[in-house]
């Protein structure tokens, strides 16, 4: 008896990737026209649009006379989009754009009738275990995953607490485009079928269509063709959701940790890296609108539709081949001009609410700080006061530009304590910082133990792309030498030393600030980069191996353990089909290792090995897809060169250390 294939047409639509959005754009409308215009003649029962809206508005920007059939296919459940705005990396994705993804996905969706909805993660590189529990918030139970899930896992599982089918051979299937025999249509269709059958029950299925893909006119006619010589299957189109039907009670094995799994898939483990600057963009543009969301429901949120405009010119962004650095040059260009409007919407909204609702403005002159003994001045520049900018009754003149400060305020914390700095040390009663014989200390002083040596810049050779960092199998790295240290900034408030440590012909400008009662030493380094084609890391000396880390991603804080004896240069060249497994992985904002918090700015990857903890600050990396990387040699793009993404020029980073054990 032959096994039921329920087959359904789709197209993964990345709005940009090794073309420009513009571009791309054009060729969906082709693409649609002829779904729709298929749909319309019924030569097919249906399309899935991917799992995104963000596609469809594009689509109807430049279609809007095909509004009204969209809706009548919708109605019908011949069509169906949503729940996500956007396909957007897990990993790179915060839990406010996350949620705001599906809050605009699930409103379009459902204001063009749209009932049926999963979370349908097709192409996202590895899966987060913290989606499935943002997914059911928003009532979705059931959801479509390939890449990172491992082979011990049957074709439907229970991803932590979601229904989750694993698609066996993945999402890109175009044989049905190809100009190839009817036999060898076939044979590849039963060499794939084999393999998901090996993973399902009687039932299977299979995605038809692929990156960019259209739907062959002739589709029926294939597949009825096919069926006639095939054995032991029988295709039927229809949905995944009529799938799920089918399989509603196979859902037996739970899995309840990250899908990261790469020795059938590749992750693409690089991305978390690539082009660090649209990543600082990207943690800076989310938090300040987040502040912005919050104030404007605070204060009546007249500001909605701007917060909502500035969220979809964030989560265009956030698609997985923007945020994860593996596009042109020209879309990661078109990227920071997004994130600079999201800065400069997010920050007027939090300015007019500040001048609307009263904020504390403390008037100094550039004579005056130092009688301010509440506050301490840390920097200045030249500009407008808000009360003018803000006022619709005013206009800046030349004559309104003066000295503008920032400045801290010293709260009742702050004056508990004690706060010390000079050229070689900075300290307070918790933490303190030595620098010596050209080594960093850092010491816990609650707990009275010393970290010798603790901190290093390193550089290594890169020979991969924008997707996996590859490694020379000889380099050992180079290690920046601190040549000087000075006090920079001494207040009551807040001190600041500065080091300089010289790599090659790169100097490096270590900032270390100390507020009097914090539990953390603030760094900001900034560098000229001068080289191409490789990685900056910023190690950490711990005192044990480092077998296990937490790490927050999504809000959720999880933990992730490590073989901390595994190194990749003794894995290398992968055979073709094959990505090296590393000892990097990501996290947002905090990572907790040994009883030392890590909080970083725009830094989502670090890597373990023996007791060491390395935060990755730049890889550098000159072509989208290198056809003979020897950590993933099968291509996973298109090799095309992109010089800006060697980040050459001025580059800084912010993270921060504290003593502070997970519970």
């Amino acid at each position: 008896m032959k096994k039921t294939v329920i087959a359904y047409l789709h197209t993964h639509w990345d709005r940009e990737w090794y073309r420009e959005f513009e571009i791309f754009r054009l060729r969906l409308l082709r693409v649609f026209d002829e779904v729709l215009d298929l749909l319309e003649e019924e030569k097919i029962p249906s399309f899935y649009f991917d799992g995104q809206t963000c596609a469809l508005e594009d689509y109807l920007q430049l279609r809007p006379e095909k509004e009204s059939i969209i809706r009548k296919f919708i109605l019908q459940k011949k069509l169906f989009i949503g729940p996500c705005y956007t396909l957007v990396d897990e990993f790179l994705t915060d839990e406010y754009c996350f949620e705001k993804n599906l809050e605009i996905g699930l409103k379009y969706s459902k204001d063009f009738g749209c009932e049926d909805f999963l979370g349908y993660f097709a192409d996202t590189f590895g899966h987060s275990q913290a989606i499935p529990l943002i997914l059911k918030k928003y009532g979705i139970d059931k959801a479509i995953v390939w890449r990172g899930v491992p082979n011990n896992l049957p074709s439907e599982f229970i991803f932590n607490g979601v229904k989750t089918v694993d698609l066996v051979r993945g999402y890109f299937n175009d044989i049905f485009s190809a100009d190839v025999p009817l036999q060898d249509k076939a044979m590849f269709l039963k060499s794939n079928l084999d393999k998901i059958a090996e993973k399902s029950t009687d039932t299977l299925l299979l995605p038809i269509g692929a990156d960019h893909l259209g739907v062959p006119i002739d589709i029926n006619e294939q597949i009825e063709a096919v069926n006639g010589a095939l054995e032991d299957y029988d295709i039927v189109l229809s949905s995944p959701f009529e799938y799920f039907e089918r399989v509603k009670d196979n859902f037996k094995i739970e899995y309840n940790d990250e899908l990261r799994d790469n020795s059938k898939t590749f992750i693409l483990q690089g991305c978390y890296s690539a082009r660090a600057d649209i990543k600082k963009y990207s943690a800076k543009a989310s938090e300040k609108l987040h502040i912005a969301q919050k104030l404007s429901k605070k204060f009546g949120d007249k500001y909605k539709t701007a917060i909502e405009y500035a969220y979809k010119l964030m989560l265009k962004n956030l698609a997985h081949d923007g945020i994860c650095g593996c596009s042109t040059d020209d879309v990661h260009s078109e990227n920071i001009t997004r994130y600079k409007k999201v800065l400069q919407i997010a920050d007027t909204i939090i300015r007019e609410i500040q001048f609307e609702n009263g904020t504390e403005l403390v008037d100094f002159s550039e004579f005056e700080t130092k009688d301010k003994k509440d506050y301490e001045v840390v920097s200045q520049k030249i500009g407008v006061e808000d009360d003018i900018l803000y006022d619709t009754q005013k206009i800046p003149i030349t004559e309104d530009f003066k000295p503008i400060y920032t400045c801290i305020k010293d709260s009742i914390e702050e004056k508990i304590g004690s706060l010390n700095a000079d050229d070689n040390s900075i300290q307070n009663n918790k933490i303190a910082l030595f620098v010596k014989n050209g080594k960093i200390t850092v010491v816990d002083k609650v707990k009275n133990i010393e970290y010798t040596d603790f901190l290093k810049i390193i550089d290594f050779k890169d020979m991969g792309d924008t997707y996996n960092f590859a490694p020379d199998v000889n380099d050992k790295g180079k290690s920046a030498k601190v040549l000087s240290s000075k006090l920079l900034r001494y207040g009551h408030v807040q001190s600041a030393i500065l080091i300089v440590a010289e790599l090659g012909r790169e100097k490096f400008k270590i900032e270390v600030s100390l507020n009097r009662n914090s539990d953390y030493l603030k760094f900001k380094i900034k560098w000229n980069n001068l080289h191409k084609n490789h990685l900056l890391q910023v190690r950490f000396n711990l005192k044990n191996l480092i077998k296990k880390t937490y790490y927050q991603m999504m809000g959720y804080l999880f933990e992730r353990n490590f073989d901390c004896e595994y190194d990749i240069r003794k894995n290398l060249p992968k055979t073709r089909g094959l990505e090296a497994k590393t000892n990097t992985a990501p996290f947002q904002k905090n990572l907790y290792v040994e009883g030392i918090n890590f909080r970083t700015e725009g830094i989502f990857e670090y890597e373990v090995y023996q007791n060491q903890l390395s935060l990755t600050i730049l890889r550098a990396i000159g072509i989208i897809s290198n056809p003979k990387n020897p950590a993933r040699t099968t291509p996973a793009g298109p090799p095309i060169k992109v010089p800006c993404a060697q980040l050459l020029g001025l580059n800084e980073v912010i993270f921060e250390i504290g003593f502070k054990d997970i519970n």
